[in-house]
């Protein structure tokens, strides 16, 4: 986008990775909706596409606003007009450096989890969030013990109505093959000799997109399909290591076969996991996919940034930081304005391309002297994204975030084909979240943006038997 903004000028991407994320397949669902796919490239293309772009492969060891330059790690110094820095955020590890615990948010962290799978037979999955729910979805031939912190799984983005329509689809014995997935794999020259160890989550690659477990392999060594076993309301309470657990006498448990059935575990593990609810259960390794913390690090030093409760750096309504010309957009920044009532951030590939797109264009327009409106992507929360194979779309204060007790919610379901949630306040549409082919994403989504009275409709909103879409053309 900046290279369109300006086409005279010098633009460098500076990046600590060899590859690039672009979007392609880019598709406009409906006002607020947008589906697309991400793709890693060689920077070259983008280079080759625009030649005022000019990537510099580096990562960066100093920021020094007040002089507007920027040190790279590989020695060197460059001085910026406007600087937008999207670093974005990197696994928040329920602890750091030990290699039996594998954070995933990037292709490589998801490379190194697949070598490792390929030996497993038992491995614990800690989160519950998008890339959990994915994973757990996606493993065969291995046990897993899933422990999520809130009642129901998923809940970053559904409720425990949700959780429920989805649960069947995990201990389903056979699997619909899913749709081949058009994205193209580039591996980096020399990557794959060298072997990558399995703690390394401190190179950062770049996040993973929406479909980022199309086309890897994730199959334990076991024959059966699937086996998961949730363990809810808990966390990890620590970490052992094989000779720690030796030591400490204590029993560990097999994987659980029915509700009653609890039995102590003869085979010997690699490291054992101890959940607050006071069990213990030992696995091959660890998967930590328990959120990110926005990658702040490098640019703080000697910088006075306004800094967000949740470590992201703080923006105004133009994306602009604390600092003078100093802009950031993604995961690495916190909005700071005031949203409008059905929008909220969320760490996510669509809020990263808007944010990176707009944040261009107030880069553009700080540079003309130019006065710039919001744009209308942070009008309405929208997402749409795929789990266990169902579209999923989420609109609004879907889970009625920050709503108070002060709101009433309807539901449609069908077992196994969809489930429609609307969350309502003062007869006005805050929020929704659509599990399967519904098609009533635009609708929904215009009676959100219009905030029309829908009071009169009561319990009909969600009749099956009324064309909705129709009455509301």
């Amino acid at each position: 986008k900046l290279a369109a903004e300006f086409p005279s000028e010098d633009i460098f991407l500076m990046t600590a990775s060899p590859v690039i994320k672009a979007v392609t397949n880019f598709k406009q669902v409906s006002k607020t909706l947008e589906e697309f796919d991400v793709e890693e490239q060689p920077s070259s293309l983008l280079e080759k596409r625009y030649p005022n772009i000019r990537v510099i492969q580096s990562g960066v060891k100093q920021l020094k606003s007040d002089e507007h330059k920027i040190y790279t790690e590989d020695g060197k110094e460059y001085i910026y007009e406007k600087l937008c820095l999207c670093a974005g955020a990197k696994p928040k590890l329920i602890v750091e450096g030990n290699p039996y615990v594998l954070g995933i948010r990037d292709t490589d962290s998801a490379q190194a989890f697949q070598k490792n799978l390929a030996q497993a037979e038992r491995i614990v999955v800690v989160g519950n969030g998008g890339i959990a729910l994915e994973l757990v979805y996606e493993i065969q031939g291995c046990e897993v013990i899933w422990a999520i912190k809130d009642k129901a799984i998923g809940n970053t983005f559904f409720d425990a109505g949700a959780a429920e329509f989805l649960l069947p689809k995990l201990t389903a014995k056979s699997r619909e093959t899913p749709i081949e997935c058009k994205r193209t794999k580039y591996t980096v020259e020399g990557s794959e000799e060298k072997g990558r160890p399995t703690g390394a989550s401190d190179k950062l690659g770049s996040a993973l997109g929406p479909d980022w477990h199309e086309g890897l392999h994730l199959k334990g060594t076991k024959e059966f399909s699937h086996k998961v076993h949730i363990e809810i309301l808990c966390e990890v309470k620590k970490i052992h290591l094989q000779q720690e657990f030796i030591q400490l006498q204590r029993t560990s448990l097999t994987f659980p076969k029915g509700e009653k059935n609890v039995e102590a575990d003869e085979v010997l593990w690699p490291v054992y996991v101890e959940l607050t609810n006071g069990k213990i259960y030992g696995c091959n390794f660890i998967v930590s996919a328990t959120g990110v913390v926005p990658n702040v690090e490098p640019f703080l030093d000697g910088n006075n940034f306004a800094v967000s409760e949740d470590g992201g750096l703080k923006v105004d309504k133009h994306m602009q930081t604390s600092l003078p010309d100093v802009f950031a957009a993604g995961d690495i920044c916190t909005a700071a304005w005031e949203p409008s009532p059905v929008w909220h951030q969320m760490r996510l590939w669509t809020q990263a391309r808007q944010m990176g797109w707009y944040a261009a264009k107030c880069m553009a327009a700080d540079a003309l002297g130019e006065s710039l409106d919001m744009d209308f992507s942070f009008e309405l929360f929208a997402h749409i994204t795929k789990f266990f194979n169902y579209k999923v779309v989420v609109l609004g204060k879907y889970n009625a975030q920050g709503l108070g007790s002060d709101h009433e919610l309807m539901l449609r379901c069908t077992k196994g084909h969809e489930y429609v949630k609307v969350v309502m306040q003062n007869g006005r549409m805050m929020g929704a979240v659509l599990i399967g082919e519904t098609d009533l994403e635009e609708t929904f989504e215009n009676l959100i943006l219009n905030q029309m009275d829908l009071s009169a409709y009561g319990e009909d909103l969600l009749n099956p038997d009324i064309d909705i879409e129709d009455y509301f053309d």
